[in-house]
C-alpha cells in the first residue's frame, strides 16, 4: 500500500510549492542580473505555470507586457512550440539589455525573443487582433484595467490572458485598502470574472495569478 503523501500546512504549503520545481542554473543567473537592478521576477512556482500554459496552448505567438530581465520570457519560451516566437514589452532600456543577455545566453536565437521598448498601452495597438496563444501581463498595476481590455482583443479563440502579482500580498482582499494600485487591481479581478467571453480562475500561485481562457473570437 503507497503510504499517505501529507502536504505542509499553512505558509509551510506555499514554500513546498515554490521548492517543487527549482530554477536551473540559466534561470539563477536571470534572478542575479534582476537582484542587481532591483527587478523583482517571477517566483518558481510562476514561472512553471506559465510554461506549463504555453505547453498546454502549444503557443505559437505570445505577448508579454512587462520584460524584466527575461525571467518570465525563459519561462513562457521553454513551454511554446521550437519556431515560437515571444513578443515582450518593457519600457525600461536596461531591463531590455538584460533581457538581451539572459536570452543570448540561454542559446534562445534572436527571432524567437522580439523585444519592444516602449510604452505598453502604445505598443499594444499596433500587434495584430485575435493572433496570439497567451498574453501575460506583469506590469504597472494601476494599467491593469487598460490591458485586460486590450489583451483579450489580442487572444485567439482558445487563448489565455494571465495576470501576475493580483493578490498583492493580501493587499486585495482587504477591503479597508483604498490606495489607486488596489483598486485597479480589483477592478480587473471583477472585470475578468464578469466578461462573458472568458472563463476564469484565480491561482494562488506565487504571489496571485488571475488566468482566463478566451471563448470565443474575443474581436467581435
Amino acid at each position: 500500500m503507497t503510504p499517505e503523501i501529507r502536504l505542509p500546512a499553512s505558509a509551510d504549503a506555499n514554500a513546498y510549492v515554490e521548492g517543487y520545481l527549482a530554477d536551473d542554473e540559466t534561470v539563477a543567473g536571470a534572478r542575479g542580473r534582476a537582484d542587481d537592478l532591483g527587478c523583482v521576477p517571477v517566483s518558481a512556482a510562476t514561472g512553471a505555470a506559465l510554461s506549463f500554459l504555453t505547453a498546454t496552448l502549444r503557443a505559437r505567438a505570445v505577448v508579454e507586457i512587462g520584460t524584466g530581465v527575461g525571467v518570465s520570457g525563459l519561462y513562457l519560451l521553454r513551454g511554446m512550440v521550437p519556431d515560437g516566437v515571444l513578443t515582450s514589452i518593457d519600457i525600461e532600456p536596461e531591463y531590455h539589455r538584460a533581457a538581451r543577455q539572459t536570452f543570448a545566453q540561454t542559446g534562445i536565437p534572436s527571432g524567437r525573443a522580439r523585444l519592444i521598448m516602449g510604452r505598453a498601452l502604445d505598443v499594444l495597438p499596433r500587434l495584430t487582433s485575435g493572433n496570439y496563444d497567451l498574453v501575460f501581463i506583469d506590469a504597472a498595476h494601476v494599467e491593469y484595467p487598460h490591458y485586460y481590455e486590450h489583451g483579450v482583443q489580442l487572444l485567439r479563440p482558445g487563448g489565455v490572458i494571465v495576470f501576475h502579482n493580483v493578490l498583492a500580498g493580501g493587499r486585495v482582499g482587504d477591503p479597508a485598502r483604498r490606495d489607486p494600485e488596489t483598486l485597479a487591481l480589483r477592478e480587473v479581478t471583477r472585470a475578468v470574472r464578469d466578461d462573458e467571453r472568458l472563463a476564469p480562475a484565480l491561482l494562488p500561485v506565487g504571489s496571485g495569478l488571475l488566468v482566463a481562457a478566451c471563448s470565443g473570437d474575443a474581436t467581435a
